[in-house]
């Protein structure tokens, strides 16, 4: 199979879709693939690198849509990337669908064969292609947010550590998955008071045997979601419905009434985000205000750390690539349940029941396609 690999060009995205050793693997089984001119050059992998890996350097994206029956990508197309899919091409990458009708629009029409990485399951449960984005993105939450509590960043004029004789910050995190926990460990880490809110009291409970009373742990509900969102300095939302669009869970009213100067970080803005206030931004412009209230809501946190996070991901990523390459979609999907989840929309139909839902569109189950 023909393989290729564009460079990202989403705001401030440094992320490649393979490394090198990741190229490597897929020509040692016999396939080829076509690279984009320094889509790696920012994170120190070359051009060269990429050769001497057997892949074939081209100029530009057009000349990799064009000659690859499968792309390899990291962030969602953007519109001119859309524009060149064509039916019965592979698209692998994330997608995140349920809150971007635009984008699932152009997939419908561009007739292409869509995998979404956040969708893929794992045999134990779980989603292994969006858990390692997931560890960068919650250990970044904290370093984001305890960089704007400083003043000069619109926060509180707060050190999320303390120091002896004045207390820490008070970090909330809402949801205690792969993004919860990474979060709730950095901010052990560095001094903060944490709470951490789950509706799931199984993980609650082996939080508290690992904390201990250096967490508070809270079952979730409006009510307890309420009283630590106005008691937080920093407030992290973690939250994930796979595939469907991110639960409202902090309303308006709680943001207007959290401390002047507090700061939010909505990790689940790639699925539309948990705070009523937020809307996605980026890397050159992360933040804005609402009612005196930091909202830090880039979309593609993992990107500011693309170096360790292009080898994460594809750590993650190249086993389904493989597969895919190896046996054709439809074989590969047929073959491994897993997979097929990851199939959000196929030759002009949407795949994905979550999606279909949030925007309205005709569902048509994987296998309907597949038979």
């Amino acid at each position: 199979m023909r393989i290729g690999l564009p460079k990202e060009i989403k705001n401030h995205e440094y992320r490649v879709g393979l490394t090198p050793a990741g190229v490597r693997e897929l020509v040692s089984h016999g396939h080829e693939v076509i690279v984009q001119t320094a889509a790696g050059a920012e994170i120190g992998l070359s051009d060269d690198a990429y050769k001497a890996a057997g892949a074939t350097v081209v100029d530009t994206p057009q000349e990799v849509f064009a000659g690859a029956e499968m792309i390899i990508k990291v962030k969602e197309p953007q519109p001119a990337e859309c524009a060149m899919l064509r039916a019965g091409q592979i698209l692998y990458t994330y997608l995140h669908l349920a809150p971007d009708p635009a984008q699932t629009r152009a997939l419908i029409d561009s007739k292409a064969v869509c995998i979404a990485y956040e969708t893929i399951t794992g045999p134990g449960g779980g989603l292994p292609l969006l858990a390692p984005m997931s560890e960068v993105a919650g250990r970044m939450s904290i370093q984001a947010g305890a960089a704007h509590l400083e003043k000069s960043k619109g926060g509180m004029a707060l050190l999320l550590g303390g120091v002896p004789g004045v207390a820490p910050a008070h970090v909330v995190i809402i949801g205690a998955g792969v993004v919860g926990t990474n979060a709730l460990q950095i901010a052990v880490g560095m001094g903060a008071r944490v709470t951490i809110i789950d509706k799931n009291l199984e993980r609650l409970r082996a939080l508290d045997l690992v904390y201990g009373n250096r967490v508070t742990t809270l079952c979730s509900n409006v009510q307890t979601i309420e009283d630590s969102a106005l008691a937080a300095d920093l407030l992290i939302g973690g939250v994930l419905i796979p595939g469907a669009a991110a639960p409202k869970l902090v309303t308006r009213d709680m943001i207007s009434h959290m401390k002047p100067g507090a700061v939010v970080v909505d990790v689940a803005i790639d699925q539309g985000g948990c705070f009523a206030t937020s809307r996605p931004t980026t890397h050159t412009d992360p933040t804005f205000v609402v009612d005196n209230v930091v909202h830090y809501c880039v979309a593609n946190m993992p990107g500011a750390v693309a170096r360790t996070s292009t080898f994460a991901l594809t750590n993650a990523t190249i086993g389904h690539a493989l597969a895919i390459a190896d046996k054709g979609w439809r074989r590969a999907l047929s073959q491994d349940p897993h997979l097929r989840a990851g199939l959000n929309v196929c030759e002009g139909q949407v795949t994905y029941k979550a999606v279909a839902r949030a925007l309205g569109h005709n569902y048509v189950p994987a296998e309907s396609v597949l038979a």
